[in-house]
């Protein structure tokens, strides 16, 4: 458990200017925004929803470990005191039916159509590549100053109640002398995805080309790097678009909630 009222004394100002800048409309990928911050991937759902959500991704904790969870109408979260989620995130998608209809820089007039929207911060990998930067892992998609590479998989999530689709996963290339540090490193985060599901093989989870991500942008992979896949908390989305969910709000892909939570409050 985080103990919130401790994290009140941390000085958080890296996120809060962060999420500052998008308020009034600066847009970008958050990888490497406010380095030690916590950043979250979000679903909101009318009320009507939240609960098969809530038991999906009780079902698919590697893929959607959740965070927090709003009581319904509230567009505010403990784990960054004086936020506002409508307007805090650089991106947002609205979906409409499981397809994507918008995406907005603001979605508070989105969230004004239902008044009980129940909102899901989902942990994010971005949280751990920070102490995988510390230890000299290069993360490319950082380098290059582009979106993680993201892609739907062959591998099922658990359904629940109405919600089905496969995992999404995020992939980064790893030097192979490296690869054992990435998932030890990885591994001790397991509320923001923890461990790789697969290393190397992309055609082994239904990937049949990583220059084609279905999310973000696709990175270099330089001779004698393997890709490294890990759960990613895109997933939620790919279910919205499998279940014809008739309206969800969440983060565009790469663009995340940046919280006041260090990073040092999910290891393990």
């Amino acid at each position: 458990m985080i103990d919130i009222e401790h994290l009140r004394h941390i000085n958080a100002g890296p996120a809060q200017k962060a999420r500052e800048r998008y308020r009034i409309g600066s847009i970008e990928p958050t990888s490497g925004v406010a380095p030690g911050f916590t950043q979250a991937n979000m679903i909101v759902l009318p009320r009507d929803w939240a609960f098969d959500f809530l038991l999906y991704a009780q079902r698919n904790p590697k893929a959607c470990p959740v965070l927090d969870v709003s009581d319904p109408g509230s567009h505010a979260t403990l784990l960054a005191p004086g936020a506002d989620l409508r307007s805090d995130l650089p991106l947002y998608r609205i979906w409409r039916d499981g397809r994507l209809a918008e995406e907005t820089a603001d979605a508070t007039a989105a969230w004004a159509e239902y008044p009980d929207l129940v909102s899901f911060l989902i942990g994010c990998s971005f949280t751990f590549e920070t102490p995988m930067a510390e230890a000299g892992i290069e993360i490319r998609h950082i380098t290059d100053k582009s979106n993680v590479p993201m892609y739907l998989t062959n591998r099922p999530c658990r359904p629940a109640g109405r919600l089905h689709g496969n995992m999404v996963v995020s992939m980064r290339p790893i030097q192979a002398s490296r690869v054992a540090d990435a998932v030890t490193i990885s591994g001790r985060f397991p509320a923001v995805h923890g461990a790789p599901i697969h290393v190397g093989t992309p055609e082994a989870i239904g990937i049949k080309d990583l220059a084609a991500p279905e999310f973000g942008d696709p990175v270099r992979i330089e001779p004698g790097e393997v890709p490294v896949f890990w759960a990613c908390g895109v997933t939620p989305q790919a279910a919205v678009m499998a279940s014809r969910v008739p309206f969800a709000i969440t983060h565009a892909p790469g663009h995340m909630f940046i919280t006041d939570i260090p990073d040092s409050a999910y290891h393990v």
